[in-house]
């Protein structure tokens, strides 16, 4: 890892960013929106003093502060991804995988943060990468040697053997294991410990089977209830929160009952875990536009037969089941699994969401208002209010009327610096 964090280190001399001539900016939005409410605000000055918002109003910007006039775009709070793969890349499964180092990983990541930040993602939670590839990336990009958003990272997601988040795919002989593996209370204890020791913000587990694996099934649970308590109580008892994988019902509910915070995909919930979700206050991370993407472009990519096979089974049930989720009430944190289809493709997941039941403002709620929750942020990301770090991004339609505006982000703002202007463009 020394060598990767030498060349993450060398692209220190990537002047991407376009640095304020001083600590004050101004931004001046035409139409503000608040996500609390999902009304506008009209003719707003947005001021921002080293990277902070100091305050939003009507008056008169600062004497010497840098004017960005947005009197023509909607402006809108920084998104927020909880569900990222940034080191990872569309059609890196199977045999493919395998040729991959962790160091090119990290690299590849380095591009797929920048590509997300410029699609309005300003902050991702990223649940999942090999050999704390995610660590480096962070720390390379709050260092200011990447560009690309605030991230909260996972490092290797823990898996039992054999299981989803393994390396199933060489012989016997070659004694192959993946980073996260850990089976029984003892080993998972050591595991979310480890985890803690090289960096992870945040803990991811296996809770059931996957679709991007072999020699798994996404309804069979993997880890125990009484393993998934102590992985639970463990990182709590840290300061991290809880990310677990669950497509089916036995794994949701047990996570559920452990007490992580979020269930990621939630395939074959129903009413019985729905409301045992309810009652913890549990967030559902669905992963969505994936089930329009990936059946059109699982050939060009190279997706496995075994893959395909459970694809067709969970894809559909996915789509029927979390719209259901949705009409149910439980909480919804946004996120997408970039890396299952391109990373910038993250907008899209808005439309499936609305397409399945939410509102506009609801979808944009998820990213803005429970992604930020779930992340445990909320005083620093998710609305435009003083004291929040000034994470911006503008559009130039109107999103509560056509929610496919997000996936054509004109400006993006993070911390107060401009990473993509195309309103000033010409």
């Amino acid at each position: 890892m020394k060598r990767l964090i030498a060349v993450l280190l060398f692209l220190c001399t990537l002047a991407f960013a376009q640095s304020t001539p001083n600590n004050v900016v101004v931004v001046k939005a035409g139409h503000l929106l608040d996500v609390k409410t999902g009304q506008y605000q009209n003719n707003v000055n947005i001021v921002i003093e080293s990277g902070v918002i100091k305050s939003v109003g009507s008056g008169a910007p600062p004497a010497g502060a840098k004017v960005i006039d947005l009197s023509n775009a909607t402006v809108l709070p920084g998104l927020t991804d909880a569900h990222t793969h940034l080191t990872y890349d569309a059609g890196d499964v199977g045999l493919k995988g395998l040729t991959i180092s962790p160091e090119k990983e990290a690299l590849n990541g380095a591009g797929n943060a920048r590509i997300t930040l410029l699609a309005g993602f300003t902050t991702v939670r990223n649940v999942g990468a090999r050999a704390f590839a995610d660590v480096a990336l962070r720390d390379a990009i709050n260092d200011g040697h990447v560009p690309g958003p605030r991230m909260l990272v996972s490092g290797p997601a823990l898996s039992i053997s054999g299981g989803h988040g393994d390396n199933n795919l060489q012989p016997w002989e070659d004694h192959s294991y993946g980073d996260g593996v850990a089976d029984g209370v003892d080993a998972v204890q050591h595991k979310v410990r480890d985890n803690i020791k090289y960096g992870a913000d945040v803990i991811k587990f296996m809770a059931t089977g996957g679709v991007m694996s072999k020699g798994d099934n996404p309804e069979h649970s993997q880890y125990t209830l009484e393993e998934m308590k102590m992985i639970v109580s463990e990182a709590h008892r840290f300061g991290r929160k809880v990310a677990a994988h669950a497509h089916g019902v036995q794994g949701i509910m047990w996570a559920t009952e452990a007490g992580v915070d979020s269930i990621e995909h939630g395939t074959y919930i129903n009413d019985e875990a729905i409301a045992l979700m309810k009652q913890h206050g549990t967030y559902l991370v669905p992963t969505l536009y994936l089930t329009e993407w990936l059946p059109e472009n699982a050939d060009k990519i190279g997706i496995p037969p075994y893959v395909k096979a459970k694809m067709n089974v969970v894809l559909p049930l996915l789509r029927k089941n979390i719209s259901h989720a949705f009409a149910s009430g439980v909480k919804v944190a946004f996120g997408t699994d970039a890396a299952v289809y391109p990373h910038g493709l993250n907008g899209h997941e808005f439309k499936t969401y609305v397409d399945l039941g939410m509102t506009p403002l609801q979808a944009i709620q998820s990213s803005t208002i429970g992604a930020p929750d779930l992340l445990g942020m909320t005083d620093k990301i998710g609305t435009v209010e003083a004291g929040k770090f000034g994470d911006l991004i503008a559009v130039t339609g109107d999103p509560l009327k056509d929610i496919t505006e997000l996936q054509r982000v004109k400006f993006v703002m993070k911390g107060g610096e401009v990473y993509k202007d195309e309103i000033h463009a010409h």
